[in-house]
């Protein structure tokens, strides 16, 4: 049975699960990424963490708060938009809320 199990989690990761790359190419803000102490992956994860859902867009920017510099992730999660910030020095999660009216 847990054979079974992990093999379905394979294949529903493999399939566009949770922790799916958005579609499109070079994420926005790359030319920071020498600056930060935490990798994209680990932001990902503790993005996922504080918000599960499908991340449609990931970026890193310098942005008040924090260390000032933050990867930024839109997350979907039941129908609805979240944007979740990680400080890229530290990995702790800045900023977890629905995306407004207005989402830059």
């Amino acid at each position: 049975m847990r054979n079974y199990l992990m093999a379905f989690a394979a294949i529903a990761l493999a399939a566009g699960g949770a922790s799916a790359a958005p579609k499109h190419g070079k994420m926005v803000g790359s030319e920071l990424m020498p600056t930060a102490k935490v990798s994209l992956a680990t932001a990902r994860a503790a993005a996922l963490r504080a918000h599960p859902g499908r991340i449609t867009d990931q970026e890193l920017e310098k942005e008040g708060g924090g260390s000032g510099l933050r990867y930024s992730f839109d997350i979907v999660s039941r129908g609805k938009t979240y944007e979740v910030g990680v400080d890229a020095r530290t990995g702790r999660v800045l900023e977890n809320m629905a995306e407004g009216k207005n989402p830059d």
